[in-house]
């Protein structure tokens, strides 16, 4: 279990700097693709979503694979920060704070995870409540609701809930969707900028957006510590919603009846919990601008240089790091060991084996880098030359596993016992 938490722990570290790599690289392709369709810049973005949770996710396999995680390795990518913080050039060893590290993440997780589920059962508790209310309002938005979706492809029923507790439409659920219509929205707002709402919400269950909602809200979850997931999944929702304008626009055939209903909302502005997908999400003025008058946006480069700069840092981090963890490795050596697959036993001499001559002999050989003996002397003879010769004979023929210094093979010198008797 220690081991398993320090893996972790190295795994939560190195994403500071994974993280921020994915980050300043999706900014750039962002930046480049500032001016194409929504579609482009939500794939990009979610594809790099799907990346902060599958690189340190494959890290952590590899680690739990070769078991080459220490407790001490969550602490390099740190180390050189702290360097000369304290007297005579001390280097401070976090290692010892991967367990505080890892608690703290558990603990943060599992309250946001508990926040999700409460959510989810908000969600499922307020669509059960308002099923087997008689409500004529509710019922003939219900028929309105079964006809839009027909005519948007939509073969799933999409279920309508008028509610007290909210100030937008919002829809959840993915096998049986459900939109959650406030009931002071239905009796303030004009049907048709209803029904432009309705719309948006129509093109999230065409999408299936709910469910890449939900997948957000897991990694948000479990990586919830690195500012570069909350800006990716803020994006991923800003993205998400002009592509609901978008196709909501193209099926009403209006774009300026979808543009008045958002600015309406706009007077409503309020919280929503990001597990369900609210018509107002987003930035509800950028959205009208978006549906009413498109313009090419400009590049911003001064927004760019703190992420290249921070891009930079993390990058010296790293490079600093790895540099001690060699430095640390340095030095380190590894024996050679015998491969006695390919190393024979040694031949008795026949004049040995007649007259019945036994003894020890002890042999210092030396093993080259390519695990082959290139030299072997007699560091302790048997008392008879054909015994110490026949020893250096089968010593030469066989093959070792070389030494290693810093993991690179070197030359090294072992000593051998042969002991000659006629047990």
């Amino acid at each position: 279990m220690n081991a398993f938490i320090a893996m972790l722990g190295a795994t939560l570290v190195h994403f500071l700097w994974q993280g921020l790599l994915i980050g300043c690289a999706t900014a750039v392709v962002l930046a480049l693709l500032r001016n194409s369709r929504a579609e482009y810049r939500y794939l990009v973005a979610c594809t790099a979503l799907l990346a902060c949770l599958a690189w340190p996710a494959l890290g952590l396999v590899e680690r739990l694979g070769n078991g080459a995680a220490v407790p001490g390795e969550a602490a390099s990518m740190m180390q050189f920060a702290v360097r000369n913080m304290v007297g005579n050039g001390q280097l401070i060893d976090l290692g010892a704070a991967v367990r505080s590290i890892v608690s703290v993440w558990a603990l943060c997780a599992a309250v946001l995870s508990v926040r999700m589920a409460l959510g989810l059962l908000w969600i499922e508790r307020t669509v059960q409540r308002n099923a087997g209310r008689h409500d004529p309002v509710q019922a003939r938005w219900q028929a309105r609701l079964s006809q839009m979706a027909q005519a948007f492809g939509i073969t799933r029923q999409v279920r309508l809930r008028m509610v007290e507790v909210l100030a937008s439409p919002v829809t959840a659920g993915w096998w049986r969707p459900v939109v959650l219509v406030p009931a002071a929205l239905a009796a303030r707002m004009p049907p048709d900028l209803l029904e432009a709402l309705l719309a948006h919400e129509l093109a999230h269950v065409r999408r299936h957006d709910y469910l890449v909602n939900l997948l957000q809200n897991v990694i948000e979850t479990l990586l919830f510590y690195h500012p570069a997931v909350w800006w990716l999944s803020n994006r991923i929702r800003a993205e998400r919603e002009l592509i609901a304008d978008d196709f909501a626009a193209r099926q009403l055939g209006e774009p300026r009846r979808l543009a008045l209903a958002l600015s309406e909302l706009e007077r409503l502005q309020f919280s929503t919990h990001h597990l369900a997908q609210a018509a107002n999400g987003g930035n509800l003025m950028d959205r009208i601008k978006h549906l009413m008058r498109p313009a090419p946006q400009a590049l911003n480069w001064k927004a760019a240089i703190p992420m290249l700069g921070l891009a930079l840092a993390c990058v010296a981090i790293y490079a600093e790091a790895t540099a001690a963890e060699a430095t640390t490795a340095k030095g380190k050596t590894a024996k050679a060991v015998v491969n006695f697959d390919k190393c024979a036993l040694p031949e008795w001499p026949a004049a040995a084996v007649a007259q019945q001559r036994t003894g020890k002999v002890v042999l210092g050989f030396l093993i080259a880098a390519d695990g082959k003996v290139k030299s072997s002397k007699v560091e302790q003879s048997s008392g008879h030359a054909d015994l110490d010769q026949a020893a250096r004979t089968a010593i030469e023929k066989c093959s070792f596993i070389p030494a290693t210094t810093a993991g690179k093979p070197v030359a090294s010198w072992l000593k051998m016992m042969y002991d000659w008797n006629l047990k």
